[in-house]
């Protein structure tokens, strides 16, 4: 048998008025009856105005439409007006669905009506506004009947008003209708009560199913008692429903979660607990005695879900504080942060191999989750990418990275400054004192600063957890001391950066808003300041080897270009941010006044590529001493590149130098003439003094080192002004554009500038750079040459004939034109050089015989014949009776040579020009 809940047996059954839900039930009731009858009252209201304004539209429309007929003006102005308009105004009326309609002159007499009896009677009412012009509508209250009736003026085409028309309807038709539409409403209204009393009825069922018959005195003494029990416990008790809505909350539970006062009603997520327990309430799921943190709280959470005997779904959860647990909670949360800390720095700190960048990192990892400020300190020569050395004196430090937790700034000496203080001592144990910041301690040997053993204390970690009882730390700055504790920094540790067995700096964590520093923080600090370190160490020795690798390829690089007259010459190299590459460029003057344009790529970065580059170049600079054209010289070029790779004492991790490219150019002043050969290099660019421009066709040969086919040459003679334009791919290749369309844009950008070779420079690389991507990224090596030409006066040419009596009036011409060239103190040592060498050509070599000088930064003295047997220097013994003339000329010039060419050879020898300017004017 059910067990009857008390007071809850009989009343349970029936609606008793005294109950709740009865009174709900009478109050409810009475509350709709009022409101069916308000709303059926509206109603029949709204219907009336309805009918009126149907009506009052209806009259106008036709009181307007009759006026407006021209038959009816006519009518009017007939003789009998009468005749004419009562079958029209009848039947005006019968089609509008009015109940009259009725035509008066200006007098108001009516003309016609539905009533024959009133026609030439005068009709009731105010007529002006019609006579003026105006139709209107209006309630009429009066003979024959009260209607609303509208009144429209009838005028003649002058706009004179000859006549009213009145159109209206009884108000007892409106009545009439009003009284067939008010049975409907009654309906209606008698429906809608029926319906609210069930409805009423249904609730006040139900709410006395759930107060179980109690009256208001008993549910709200009940519910005292409810609250006074819930709210007394020392438990807290969370109610929540099907939807995760907070519905109870007693005192306890807003203690111990510390919820808002307006949480209840509120979503579980929304309302800012631990992520533990919040996830828990959210669940719904069953829970007993599971602890989570809440603050520096530990609760045990039991949680059951409702609504499976046909309740409320939802759940309850009960906290109950566990004080006995929070010593063992303390320490898993502390172990917690601690592989946290750790494994955020192992993810974020040494990203970069960067020294600067690596130490802020750390700071960044510390503050907020270790530490409220912290600070890194590095040893001088390990910011520079060098180990620091023992001497007489520790290296300087400087402050690299600074991060603080909060708005206003700490009293802590600022980054790249050099924190002094006094000694740092070793400390003894785990509570040794020491300083804190840099502001404590130096690593120099000067005034209160380090001596040889800084590397020994640096080593030592110190834990300072009460700042205000230490003294030590406060001696280097006892005025920034004073402000760190006024502050609100309590405590302090620091740690050595060290790695390797060296020493390359210390960190400084601080502790302002978080609780002091204990020892198990001293073990986290030197973990995490250890793995700094090394990684530290590491970009140490990668900006130490990165340095050398720059400095190697600057080496390798011309520093400048040399003095010469043939081109105005400018330059612009960019390397890769990969690191060092294999570009390069050189101008090498060469004998004639002419000069030799280079250009080259090794592909590749690092060290390898940059020696590369360095062999090639000084390979280049060799072979052009001999004089070679391109052709030969990129063939000596390419056996050299062989020779490399297939070099049996290099190591197996060499790598061989495949991609090597190479353009090289010889510009002779003199003609004019440009001769360029190129080993897989790109075209050179040109523009002409009138402001065309083109990509020359170079000859299609490999890069070097991979081919055995001969190089081809291309000849050109350059107009003076021209502009030669040689660069490496990394100007015109990049991924996203095609290489022709990219050595349009080059093309393009040279038409559009008419300057010199820096402002060519300039342009260019404005113009090619922006569509770089960081995929892009490789050297570049841009060389922009304008050409010049040797004034004619400044060169002088004979023919000599293969006659030894020849030698003396070609002797006295060449002495003759260097007076004339202001050279007299050099043209005894000319004329002997020239007598030996056209001596030499008329005796051994084959006509024609041909002798130039040229005037430029030397004295060029050139003799060709079309033989190619060249003579050889030799020493003379004492018998000898030949053999002295070229050492004679060795020893007179400054240089000679041979210079073989299509037609023989030319031996040539240069004079410094003594007495004379060292550069002569171009034209």
């Amino acid at each position: 048998m059910t067990q009857k809940r008390p007071g809850g047996s009989e009343r349970g059954s029936r609606l008793a008025v005294r109950s709740v839900a009865g009174q709900v039930f009478v109050l409810q009731l009475t509350i709709v009856l009022l409101l069916v009858l308000a709303a059926a009252a509206g109603l029949a209201w709204q219907a009336r105005l309805a009918d009126v304004r149907s009506a009052r539209e209806r009259s106008r429309t036709c009181a307007a439409t009759l006026a407006l007929s021209p038959s009816t003006a006519a009518a009017l102005r007939s003789s009998r007006p009468t005749g004419k308009l009562q079958p029209v105004s009848v039947r005006a009326g019968r089609e509008c669905g009015i109940d009259f309609v009725a035509v008066l002159n200006r007098a108001g007499v009516r003309l016609s009506d539905p009533l024959p009896k009133l026609i030439g009677k005068r009709a009731s009412g105010d007529f002006s506004r019609a006579l003026a012009g105006r139709s209107y509508t209006e309630q009429f209250e009066g003979q024959p009947k009260d209607s609303v009736r509208a009144v429209a003026p009838v005028q003649d085409p002058d706009g004179t008003v000859i006549g009213l028309v009145t159109a209206g309807v009884d108000l007892a038709t409106v009545s009439a209708k009003l009284d067939r539409e008010l049975p409907w409403v009654g309906a209606g209204a008698a429906g809608a009560l029926l319906l609210a009393t069930l409805g009423a009825g249904l609730v006040s069922r139900r709410l006395n199913r759930q107060t179980r018959g109690l009256g208001p005195a008993e549910v709200t003494r009940m519910y005292e008692h409810h609250d006074a029990v819930l709210h007394a416990v020392r438990e807290g008790v969370l109610v929540l429903d099907g939807a995760g809505r907070l519905v109870l909350a007693n005192d306890e539970a807003h203690r111990l979660l510390r919820l808002p006062d307006h949480a209840q009603g509120q979503q579980a997520g929304d309302l800012r607990l631990e992520p533990g327990i919040a996830g828990l309430l959210t669940s719904g799921r069953s829970a007993s005695d599971e602890v989570y943190a809440v603050g520096d709280r530990m609760l045990a959470v039991n949680q059951r879900p409702t609504g499976s005997d046909g309740g409320p779904a939802g759940s309850v959860a009960t906290l109950r504080d566990t004080t006995e647990l929070r010593e063992v909670a303390g320490q898993a949360q502390v172990a917690a942060q601690r592989l946290e800390l750790l494994y955020t720095a192992g993810l974020r700190i040494g990203t970069t191999l960067d020294v600067v960048r690596t130490a802020e990192e750390l700071t960044e990892v510390a503050v907020p989750r270790f530490a409220d400020a912290a600070t890194v300190d590095l040893l001088e020569p390990v910011i520079g990418g060098q180990e620091p050395l023992p001497g007489p004196s520790a290296p300087a430090v400087r402050r690299v990275a600074l991060r603080f937790e909060g708005g206003a700034v700490p009293p802590l000496q600022p980054v790249d400054s050099s924190p002094s203080g006094p000694p740092l001592p070793v400390s003894q144990g785990t509570g040794g004192s020491g300083t804190g910041d840099g502001e404590g301690g130096d690593t120099r040997g000067d005034g209160g600063g380090r001596d040889a053993g800084a590397t020994e204390d640096l080593a030592e970690s110190v834990l300072e957890p009460d700042l205000a009882a230490a003294t030590d730390w406060r001696t280097a700055d006892p005025e920034r001391a004073e402000r760190m504790l006024r502050e609100g920094f309590h405590s302090l540790i620091t740690v050595p950066l060290r790695a390797r067995g060296t020493v390359l700096g210390r960190a400084c964590f601080w502790r302002r808003d978080q609780r002091a520093f204990q020892a198990e923080d001293l073990a986290s600090a030197e973990e995490l300041v250890t793995r700094t370190a090394v990684c530290v160490d590491n970009a140490r020795r990668y900006a130490r080897e990165h340095g050398l690798a720059v400095t190697l390829q600057r080496s390798l690089l011309p520093g400048g270009l040399p003095e010469q007259n043939a081109v105005s010459a400018a330059y612009r190299y960019l390397p890769a941010r990969a690191g060092v590459g294999g570009d390069w460029f050189d101008v090498i003057p060469l004998p004639g006044a002419r000069v030799a344009l280079v250009v080259g790529d090794v592909v590749g970065h690092g060290l390898h590529a940059a020696a590369t580059m360095g062999r090639l170049r000084t390979a280049v600079h060799n072979f052009s001493s001999l004089d070679l054209p391109p052709e030969e010289l990129l063939a000596h070029l390419d056996e050299l590149v062989t020779r490399i790779d297939q070099d049996p004492t290099l190591s197996p991790d060499t790598a061989a130098v495949t991609g090597a490219t190479v353009l090289y150019a010889i510009y002779d002043p003199a003609s004019g003439r440009c001769q360029f050969s190129g080993a897989g290099h790109p075209p050179p660019a040109l523009a002409y003094p009138d402001g065309t421009t083109a990509v020359l066709e170079a000859p299609e040969n490999l890069p070097l080192g991979l081919g055995t086919s001969p190089f081809e040459t291309r000849t050109l003679t350059l107009p003076e002004g021209s502009r030669l334009v040689l660069y490496t791919n990394g100007l015109v290749q990049v991924r996203s554009r095609d290489l022709d369309e990219r050595l349009e844009m080059l093309r393009a950008t040279l038409s559009g500038t008419c300057q010199g070779p820096e402002e060519t420079c300039g342009a260019v690389l404005e113009a090619m750079l922006p569509d770089r991507t960081s995929e892009d990224r490789d050297d570049i090596a841009l060389l922009v040459a304008e050409t010049r030409l040797l004034p004619s006066s400044r060169i002088a040419r004979w023919e000599v004939p293969s006659d030894p009596e020849a030698v003396a009036p070609v002797r006295a011409d060449c002495a003759a034109r260097l007076v004339e060239w202001g050279l007299e103190e050099t043209a005894f040592t000319a004329e002997l050089i020239l007598s030996e060498l056209i001596t030499n050509a008329i005796r051994y070599g084959a006509p024609p015989v041909t002798v130039r000088l040229l005037c430029d930064r030397y004295l060029t003295c050139e003799v060709s014949d079309s033989s190619s047997t060249a003579p050889h220097l030799r020493r003379a013994t004492t018998v000898d009776e030949g053999g002295r003339g070229l050492f004679l000329i060795a020893q007179l010039a400054q240089h000679w040579g041979t210079r073989y060419t299509a037609e023989g050879k030319t031996i040539w020898a240069e004079l410094s020009l003594d007495g004379a300017p060292s550069e002569v004017p171009l034209v």
